[in-house]
């Protein structure tokens, strides 16, 4: 339960310089340089942390190969790993307040949000893949009698995982926890902008028992220490999520070094889609207002692209008015508030531009479209919604990443699938209406990883979360996420 005294305490500590996590040590970068921690609460330095380079990168890697080389956490019996693992969720639950203040001091998500998304997720998803440890099993090949063909599942050896501002600590998890799980060793670069809460989960990890060295972080400049773990020879799978043009970087180190696997999460323009049969026009209203502001729109999946069909479109664009308008924005660590802070400033300059670009092409403001609460020094936008798009402007295209809607109509159900693909992204899409078989038509048609039906936003750890076309490819979540971090041997055996 939260408790707003609890978290005005912990709002109050004083977060000490944070240096690099490497073996199992705290050190500063080898260069002694530092980068401000900002707050997007309120604009002010709350704390500083080492800027790695690439002689930090390296010793990061040599600490993660030479534990895995050692074996031991990559020998170890697959029931050890468990039980390390659930040690981890363990600790997650219990620290989790701590983890969900700091992180909103840190990156700006609403508190209510936070601690379900952030401790709450990683935790589950620790057990979960703590669970599959000594769940995974090989396969016997149908071969010919006179042969054996055994198929084994190996670690793949030191996973590079590189994660946004926005949901660092779930994020994060859904990379770690598949990859420790299946043996390997870790070197973790989070976002300059949201790293608190991973320096803490490293402190974690080791008081839980992980090994020296199977879980290392790195803080720094994407431009230094990421181009560096990406061109690094030593580091065998790289995960990430982000923008598209950091991707394309990454796939570009691959290329110029040892050609290491490249798993990317790349944002999207999920199409929103509202059929006149939906069966609550207001509810569906009120979800589709969540599934676009909720930590101010700073979410890969945001329901960014709204398609209403047109003969009920002036009567959900009133609904989703008045829910947008009916949400508070202010400090995130108010339980008061339902939207949070923009993450850092560039962002929020950003967000303001894509309202004037709006605006310049004929779009129709419905609500919002400025910054607010300036006074606070922090970085609020108020929910945004555009009316009058159409699929050829910019809003109906490239992705904001913040609180900023834009409405188009269609007029049947063709059109709809038309506009929901006319995109370069695929990660996630919704449909709303009461009609069964179109449900399932829809959910063939739209191209996405993921396609809600009759809501927004929800699923858990036991699914997938994969993009397709430019929104990037393999998965975070479930099962399918450990082949990933796993290689496949065959042994084919003559009796």
């Amino acid at each position: 339960m939260l408790n707003q005294e609890k978290i005005n305490e912990l709002r109050q500590q004083v977060i000490p310089h944070q240096q690099l996590f490497i073996s199992g040590k705290w050190q500063p970068a080898t260069s002694g340089a530092t980068i401000d921690i900002i707050s997007p609460i309120d604009g002010k330095l709350i704390t500083t942390a080492a800027d790695a380079g690439a002689d930090d990168v390296d010793q990061a890697v040599a600490a993660a190969r030479n534990v895995f080389d050692e074996g031991s956490w990559s020998k170890a019996a697959p029931a050890e790993r468990k039980r390390v693992m659930h040690k981890i969720a363990d600790l997650i639950q219990q620290h989790a307040m701590e983890l969900a203040v700091l992180g909103v001091r840190d990156n700006g998500t609403e508190i209510g949000m936070a601690i379900k998304a952030e401790p709450g997720s990683a935790s589950a998803t620790f057990r979960f893949y703590a669970e599959t440890a000594d769940k995974v099993y090989g396969e016997i090949a149908p071969t010919d009698p006179s042969v054996l063909g055994l198929i084994h599942r190996e670690p793949v050896g030191v996973v590079a995982a590189i994660v946004p501002w926005n949901f660092p600590l779930m994020i994060a998890a859904w990379k770690v926890a598949p990859a420790i799980a299946m043996g390997n060793s870790v070197v973790l670069k989070p976002s300059e902008t949201a790293s608190l809460s991973l320096l803490k989960l490293a402190e974690i990890c080791s008081e839980a028992g992980l090994p020296d060295g199977v879980f290392n972080v790195i803080t720094g400049q994407g431009a230094v220490s990421g181009e560096a773990l990406g061109l690094h020879n030593d580091v065998d799978v790289m995960v990430f999520t982000g923008s598209g043009m950091i991707g394309r970087k990454l796939l570009e180190y691959s290329a110029r070094s040892n050609l290491k696997r490249v798993y990317l999460e790349l944002g999207g323009k999920s199409p929103n889609i509202v059929f006149a049969d939906a069966e609550d026009l207001k509810k569906a209203a009120m979800v589709s207002a969540m599934g676009i502001f909720r930590d101010s729109g700073q979410v890969c999946v945001a329901g960014s692209r709204l398609l209403v069909q047109q003969s009920v479109k002036d009567e959900f664009i009133d609904h989703l008015q008045a829910a947008a308008e009916k949400l508070v924005v202010g400090d995130p660590l108010d339980l008061g508030n339902e939207v949070g802070a923009i993450n850092n400033a560039r962002q929020l300059k950003q967000n303001l531009g894509f309202v004037d670009t709006a605006l310049s092409e004929g779009a129709r403001l419905v609500t919002g479209g400025k910054q607010i609460l300036q006074e606070s020094g922090g970085y609020f936008m108020s929910p945004t919604i555009f009316g009058d798009v159409t699929p050829d402007m910019t809003l109906a295209r490239e992705e904001v990443f913040g609180p900023v809607l834009g409405v188009m109509s269609f007029e049947d159900e063709a059109e709809a699938v038309h506009i929901a693909n006319d995109s370069n992204y695929g990660l996630a899409a919704a449909v709303w209406t009461g009609n069964l078989s179109r449900a399932h038509r829809m959910i063939r048609a739209i191209k996405a990883g993921v396609v809600h039906v009759n809501t927004y936003g929800g699923p858990d750890v036991t699914v997938p979360l994969g993009g397709v076309k430019q929104s990037g490819n393999g998965v975070d979540k479930s099962m399918h996420a450990l082949d990933k971090y796993t290689d496949f041997k065959t042994a084919w055996i003559q009796l």
